[in-house]
């Protein structure tokens, strides 16, 4: 976000303390006094002072010359999951799912211009970088991503597509727009999505959306897979009726309980009910 961009309320100094939390990750568990303020462009001076309260706070710990972050981050994405019903609905269906195909399968919601793994159930580690809950992805190269953005106006795919950064990931990566655009109606149309080795070379995925009994899509539920061992062919043939029945038992356990709530503004939240499209059966 640029300083234009800013409203008069925006606090800049929790901005900054976001950025230092977020900083650390997988591959960078520890990071000294200077690598988080060059991370997050910070002056050493400001990147200590920040360190320092989280410390005070107790969601830092600093080891000599090394800062960690402690198991109260957790508290952080407790409090959402916590206040969330979709991922307490969706695990046992993932997990039922997952003994049915014996491949990983995951909730996913649209935030901003990503996806974000809000509910997991995993087999074996199939990409190179680990997936766990919170893990975010761009929408755009993403099956599960594709599925929530093709239930989206498109006026509104139109400004997500002029403002995305569309990097090639890999050399299948659709980045023109009109590719995508044209990826999204085929998406729309038939209710599922299958994106082949777009995000990682040796990976495939495909995913249903997930829709609250207005209809609107909140999320949306994949299944990966190693190219390797599947086809797209095998995949549309052998998963994809797994997955439409788990995710129709999903949306049946939503109509019970109600809405779930909303995970971020990124999702389309009014929509006229012709509008709105029932998974196609897999063909």
């Amino acid at each position: 976000m640029s300083a234009e961009d800013r409203a008069p309320h925006f606090v800049r100094s929790f901005e900054r303390g976001l950025a230092v939390i977020r900083c650390f990750d997988a591959e960078h568990p520890a990071r000294t006094l200077s690598e988080v303020a060059q991370t997050c462009e910070l002056t050493r001076a400001a990147a200590r002072r920040l360190l320092l309260t989280l410390a005070d706070l107790g969601y830092v710990h600093q080891d000599g010359r090394l800062f960690r972050l402690t198991p109260r981050v957790l508290e952080l994405g407790y409090s959402y999951l916590s206040s969330y019903t979709l991922p307490q609905i969706a695990e046992p269906h993932l997990e039922q799912l997952v003994a049915q195909v014996r491949e990983s399968s995951s909730l996913c919601v649209l935030d901003g211009d990503d996806i974000v793994y809000v509910a997991r159930v995993a087999t074996r580690r199939i990409m190179t970088a680990s997936i766990t809950v919170g893990t975010r992805f761009p929408a755009y190269v993403t099956s599960v991503g594709r599925v929530i953005l093709a239930d989206l106006p498109e006026e509104d795919v139109e400004v997500r597509l002029a403002h995305a950064e569309l990097k090639p990931l890999t050399a299948r990566t659709l980045t023109s727009p009109e590719a995508l655009r044209g990826e999204l109606r085929r998406v729309r149309r038939q209710g599922y999505a299958i994106v082949d080795q777009e995000l990682e070379e040796g990976l495939r995925s495909v995913a249903a959306p997930v829709r609250e009994r207005g209809g609107e899509v909140v999320a949306g539920v994949n299944i990966a897979v190693h190219a390797g061992r599947n086809s797209v062919d095998s995949i549309r043939a052998d998963l994809l009726p797994h997955l439409l029945a788990a995710v129709a038992r999903i949306e049946a356990d939503l109509r019970i309980t109600g809405p779930a709530r909303a995970a971020s503004h990124g999702t389309a939240t009014h929509r006229s009910s012709s509008s709105r499209r029932s998974p196609a059966p897999p063909t």
